[in-house]
């Protein structure tokens, strides 16, 4: 896993890069592209060289924070320490890729405290309301420990998204001395949640620890590997540099986040990110602001495509750096440009060196055409993710190459489809004020989910489980 690139892939795209420069090298033969040599044609060259060394220098950069990452040992608390309580709140709407496996193991934390688990969702109705009913009864009947409810939220009122709403009714509802909150496409092992507590109780000044995330399974899609470039190769890396030494960062990515009761009162709870689309990144820039640390974890959490498309892929692809637009700051968003600026740097030259027939220039511009796309597919792996089959080598040109068209939906479309919802944004990707909107309210159980949880409580809430659970 901590390797940058694995042996075959290696040796493979050496012989694909290597074929496609003696194909290249031929056509500017027959075309007469070395037939020049001139101020112009050694400018371009240089031009191509410096580009290919910063794309180098970036990438070992990079490299060297997934290898620290690794790396870094685990924040444990002391051996006999008693970990305090915890409640999770899952947000839930729709129904996931692998839902019922990713419910199991949200109930089997291997958590060393007391645990409860709130699955949350919009209404009664939700499809994968009854995998969840049927994961908490099978984890009640089974004897394991943590207890576990679902509720229900009812429909978010204007400003205010549904997986926001659920993460208040969660708040209120939770009565562990910890709240961590968890997407539920998610699938935790057993080590990642006692592995964000360490990284949040070691940390003096912390507020919140989040848990990196990893698409580690072999993609069987397009869709995959791309969401597998985006995440593993796009994110992580620059993460883990930002990050570096005392691994905190102004922002939450918060697909498992944890958090002191003490930081989320400081900050008025999550209720904070009312009227935001990206509700974890704001509190995590509300908990920086008010002088807490975000500390990004080592144990990872994995993320299950499972056969996304293409299709399936680009709305994610959009939210997601519409996201970056409103969550992350500058200081973190530079590192994110300078790549693709840098290929399409190299693009431009190779294009400018092709049309006035400077063949050197353009070769060397290709090479680093080839190194960006190397560098995407080494630091992929090198984050954690599984070794993407020839067929797709492709993809990491591809995904820059979508970049600008996505920027350019966002600017034109102000409509964003999350969830089964769509939602109007401002230019800032913040929720945009509802006509005639009321203030918010919070959230109350939904009439089905009170009855439920009054007959539920007592059959549902189980035995934290002690030190053998470990």
């Amino acid at each position: 896993m901590n390797r940058i690139l694995d042996k075959n892939i290696r040796v493979a795209l050496t012989l694909i890069s290597a074929a496609a420069a003696a194909g290249a090298a031929a056509s500017a033969l027959r075309l007469g592209l070395f037939a020049r040599a001139d101020a112009t044609g050694r400018a371009l060259e240089l031009a191509a060289v410096a580009l290919a060394v910063s794309i180098a220098a970036w990438h070992r950069t990079l490299a060297s924070a997934l290898r620290r990452g690794a790396r870094a040992p685990g924040r444990a608390i002391e051996r006999d320490a008693v970990y305090p309580s915890i409640t999770v709140v899952r947000p839930v709407r729709g129904r996931d890729v692998g839902a019922a496996a990713n419910f199991a193991a949200a109930l089997d934390t291997g958590y060393p405290g007391a645990v409860e688990t709130l699955f949350v969702f919009d209404d009664e109705n939700d499809p994968g309301l009854p995998i969840a009913r049927a994961a908490v009864e099978a984890h009640r009947a089974a004897g394991r420990p943590g207890s576990a409810q679902v509720l229900v939220a009812g429909a978010p009122p204007p400003g205010r998204t549904g997986k926001l709403n659920a993460m208040i009714l969660g708040e209120q509802q939770a009565r562990g001395e910890l709240i961590a909150f968890g997407d539920s496409d998610t699938r935790p092992d057993r080590n990642v949640l006692r592995g964000t507590v360490d990284a949040l109780l070691s940390s003096p000044g912390s507020g919140s620890a989040f848990a990196p995330i990893v698409v580690h399974r072999p993609p069987q899609a397009l869709g995959d590997v791309f969401y597998a470039l985006m995440q593993n190769a796009l994110y992580a890396p620059l993460a883990n540099q930002a990050a570096g030494e005392a691994r905190a960062l102004p922002f939450i990515m918060g697909q498992l986040m944890v958090f002191r009761r003490e930081a989320l009162l400081a900050i008025g709870g999550v209720a904070c990110a009312e009227g935001q689309l990206v509700d974890d990144m704001h509190i995590g820039t509300r908990l920086h602001r008010a002088g807490y640390l975000n500390i990004l974890g080592t144990a990872p959490l994995h993320i299950h495509t499972g056969g996304l498309s293409l299709r399936q892929f680009l709305p994610i692809y959009r939210r997601w750096m519409m996201f970056s637009r409103n969550g992350l700051p500058t200081s973190f968003v530079w590192r994110q440009w300078v790549q693709g600026v840098e290929f399409f740097l190299a693009l431009a030259g190779a294009a400018a060196s092709i049309a006035t027939a400077h063949g050197a220039a353009a070769l060397l511009f290709a090479l680093a055409l080839g190194m960006q796309g190397l560098s995407l597919l080494s630091l992929q792996q090198g984050a954690g993710g599984a070794v993407i089959p020839a067929r797709w080598s492709w993809a990491p040109f591809a995904i820059f190459l979508l970049s600008p068209f996505v920027l350019l939906q966002n600017q034109w479309s102000r409509k964003v489809d999350w969830r089964g919802r769509e939602y109007r944004v401002s230019g800032l990707a913040a929720l945009a004020p509802a006509r005639g909107a009321a203030g918010a309210t919070p959230p109350r159980l939904a009439p089905a989910a009170r009855s439920h949880r009054a007959t539920a409580a007592a059959r549902t809430r189980i035995a934290s489980g002690d030190s053998a659970h470990r």
